[in-house]
């Protein structure tokens, strides 16, 4: 139950957040992403991995994030409050972090697929947010899917370390070894 409950809150953050973005509201989205991760947070039982998870991911989203919207490759919906990037995205990539461990855990116990999982289903999360609400706008297509698939490549990468640096009980430490 708990794994459908994460994936499925996710999901509802991720349209309440790229949904409001689109129509120039950022607040709805950073308040549906960061309550969802703290519900997932009060019943997660890998807390203190959780929050390295957080930590790495909100980086890795924060220099995507800032590079494509420094460079104009890419412009965001919503774009302020403003970090490097928005604020709304920046609480999305909190927001996926709280997966990696309970509806993602099955893809953290194996590196390559989750590489590949980032560097396809990143962009088209982007692309969606783009086609489907106008959330996100590619002012250089080819560019921006290309960076957009080697940093979610390189930011799964590290996201997969970082689950397997936690405890030697960690139920993904169990399932990489076997």
């Amino acid at each position: 139950m708990r794994f459908w409950l994460n994936l499925i809150g996710y999901q509802a953050a991720w349209f309440v957040a790229v949904g409001f973005a689109a129509r120039g509201l950022a607040w709805p989205g950073i308040v549906a992403c960061l309550g969802f991760a703290a519900l997932a947070f009060c019943y997660s039982p890998l807390k203190r991995s959780d929050l390295r998870l957080v930590g790495t991911a909100l980086l890795c989203g924060l220099l995507l994030d800032g590079t494509l919207a420094a460079s104009g490759w890419l412009h965001y919906a919503a774009p302020l409050p403003a970090l490097p990037g928005p604020a709304w995205i920046a609480t999305l990539w909190v927001a996926f972090a709280m997966t990696l461990q309970h509806s993602l855990q099955w893809l953290m116990a194996r590196p390559v697929p989750a590489v590949l999982f980032g560097a396809i289903g990143g962009p088209l999360a982007y692309w969606g947010a783009s086609r489907g609400f106008h959330a996100v706008e590619f002012n250089m297509p080819v560019h921006a899917t290309v960076l957009l698939a080697v940093g979610w490549g390189i930011a799964m990468s590290l996201l997969v370390v970082v689950v397997r640096r936690a405890s030697p009980e960690h139920p993904v430490r169990e399932k990489v070894s076997a």
